[in-house]
């Protein structure tokens, strides 16, 4: 049986059937307990109350027979003995039915459990019941014996009608809990055959439906990330060949005679070589990163150092470009545990973005600021690194991509010397010190990064 929706289909009627049944049978046993008892307290309450006139009118026990020939089923059944025996005061059988004998004195324990009849609080008499099937099976059908088999058969009915409905029910149940499943067997399967990014249809909103939400998201994430993959492997492929191009045409020439070394071709050829060099360098950082094996040589650092470093650092482009680098840090801020040297490298790579974006003339802000987690917390917990231009800025559609590797939205970008790997390589080294790095644009206005570094305690 390899069809969950039967399995289902089978459980779900399984657990019906039995709970019908069970209720059934309850419902039956109780019904003809409880009815039979009413029946019979009804014919021994008549029955008694009869005796008691009987006597009364007549004062003795003469002639009986007339009123006890009868049976609880059928009041005037001459054919049948009432399933009863009538003692009189001495506790002498007057009329014995079928268990005792007329004349036959019933011992005291046997008498305890009849019903006294009494006239003016005096005992005359006394009746022992019993049950009248058993003494004579065969008795014919009273009106109370119809309703309760008719009552018996319309339970059998209904416990029938119930079944289907579960059936029903169970089928319908199980094809819907099973279809989803099958679904996603089947996307899983398109999926292993290459069909990355394959869907499937949230038809509901419960654990199932989120299951569906969860694999599409899933599916979609892997069909990106095998396209970045591949965008990644061509832009790799293609940066490394411009560098590689440019040096093997010097060389090609400088082996053909074509061109004789000169300290500028030299130099171009050193210049893209470090090129190719820093490209190699940033993708093993990637790549370290990406396995959480990036090396990080933590200590103690105050947060005003390390922008003292990168102000100093970029004095000659300041100068250069006519732009003002200003920076803004207490002295007294709380520690942080960093790798210096690569929070140095995350900064100066967002500094050297900004003055490559910022116009002669403009401003790069660099701040330090501590600030709690949450509102109600007493004492700052993250120390906040901004560096900020007053340059074009970045457009709408590319800001939440510049984190991406390879990615130059802005077309000034496109044919520069830079990888574009340089914001990827930030965001790992943050993410590495178990902080976080995001950016806020006004095109036109200038860019704001935000990099949050928890504060060592």
């Amino acid at each position: 049986m390899r069809s969950l929706s039967l399995k289902l289909t089978l459980a779900f009627l399984l657990v019906g059937v039995i709970g019908i049944a069970l209720v059934t049978v309850v419902v039956r046993l109780q019904t003809q307990k409880e009815f039979d008892q009413f029946v019979l307290d009804k014919y021994q309450t008549d029955l008694v109350e009869e005796l008691r006139d009987y006597y009364q009118n007549n004062g003795n026990w003469d002639d009986i027979q007339a009123i006890l020939v009868r049976t609880p089923d059928n009041r005037h059944a001459g054919s049948n003995w009432a399933p009863v025996t009538l003692l009189d005061a001495e506790r002498i059988v007057i009329y014995g039915g079928i268990r005792h004998q007329t004349g036959e004195e019933v011992p005291k324990r046997v008498g305890d459990q009849s019903v006294p009849i009494e006239i003016d609080g005096e005992t005359v008499g006394w009746v022992i019941f019993e049950n009248f099937r058993e003494v004579n099976p065969n008795l014919p059908e009273s009106p109370e014996s119809v309703f309760l088999r008719n009552m018996n058969r319309a339970i059998l009915y209904g416990a029938l009608g119930a079944v289907v409905l579960a059936l029903l029910l169970a089928a319908l149940l199980g094809r819907t809990i099973a279809r989803p499943v099958q679904e996603l067997t089947e996307a899983t399967q398109i999926i292993a055959q290459g069909d990355l990014g394959h869907q499937v249809p949230v038809r509901t909103q419960d654990e199932i439906g989120r299951l569906a939400e969860s694999f599409n998201q899933m599916s979609a994430d892997l069909a990106e990330s095998v396209q970045q993959r591949r965008q990644m492997t061509a832009d790799i492929a293609h940066d490394l060949r411009t560098p590689l191009s440019v040096i093997m045409g010097y060389t090609e020439s400088l082996s053909d005679g074509k061109f004789k070394g000169s300290p500028d071709i030299y130099r171009i050829m050193h210049k893209e070589t470090q090129h190719l060099n820093r490209l190699i360098d940033d993708l093993r950082t990637l790549s370290l990163a990406d396995a959480g094996e990036l090396p990080l040589t933590r200590r103690l650092v105050a947060p005003h150092e390390l922008l003292g470093r990168i102000a100093e650092a970029h004095q000659v482009q300041t100068q250069q470009k006519n732009i003002s680098l200003t920076v803004e840090a207490a002295e007294d801020l709380p520690l942080i545990n960093v790798d210096p040297d690569r929070m140095v490298q995350v900064l100066g790579n967002l500094v050297n973005n900004a003055f490559r974006f910022t116009p002669e003339g403009g401003e790069i802000e660099l701040t330090a600021v501590s600030t709690p987690l949450a509102a109600n917390e007493p004492a700052p917990t993250r120390i906040l690194f901004r560096v900020t231009d007053n340059g074009p800025g970045i457009a709408p559609e590319d800001l939440p991509h510049i984190f991406n590797r390879f990615y130059k939205g802005d077309s000034s970008r496109q044919h520069s010397s830079e990888s574009g790997l340089g914001l990827a390589i930030a965001r790992s080294i943050v993410e590495a010190h178990g902080g976080q790095i995001e950016a806020a644009s006004n095109p036109g206005k200038g860019t704001m990064f935000t990099i949050t570094l928890p504060i060592t305690s």
